[in-house]
C-alpha cells in the first residue's frame, strides 16, 4: 500500500476529506520521527512499538573487493510488532 492509498483509506474510514487525512498522517509521522530522534519509544497498544536501537562498530567485508571495512557505530529505528498484530498476520483465516 502506498502513502496515497493509505490516505484514501484513512479518509474513508474516519469520514474526513483526503486533505484532512493527509494532514493527520503527516502529523503522526512527524511526531514519531521527533520521538525517535529524541530516543523515545512510541508504543501503539495492539499494533506495536517504534524503538531506537544502538549498533556497535564492527568490521565488514566489501563484497566487490573482498577487503575488510570498518562500519561505524550508529543508531537505527526498529519496529517491533505487538502481540495482537503478530497473531493477526500469522492467522490462517482471511
Amino acid at each position: 500500500m502506498k502513502k496515497i492509498e493509505l490516505v484514501r483509506e484513512i479518509a474513508k474510514t474516519a469520514e474526513m476529506t483526503q486533505t484532512q487525512a493527509a494532514k493527520a498522517l503527516e502529523a503522526t509521522i512527524a511526531i514519531i520521527k521527533t520521538a525517535l530522534k529524541n530516543k523515545d519509544d512510541v508504543r501503539l497498544v495492539g499494533f506495536g512499538s517504534f524503538k531506537v536501537s544502538s549498533r556497535k562498530a564492527r568490521t565488514g567485508i566489501n563484497p566487490q573487493t573482498k577487503k575488510s571495512i570498518k562500519i561505524p557505530a550508529c543508531n537505527v529505528a526498529k519496529f517491533v510488532p505487538g502481540k495482537e498484530l503478530r497473531e493477526m498476520v500469522n492467522s490462517k483465516k482471511k
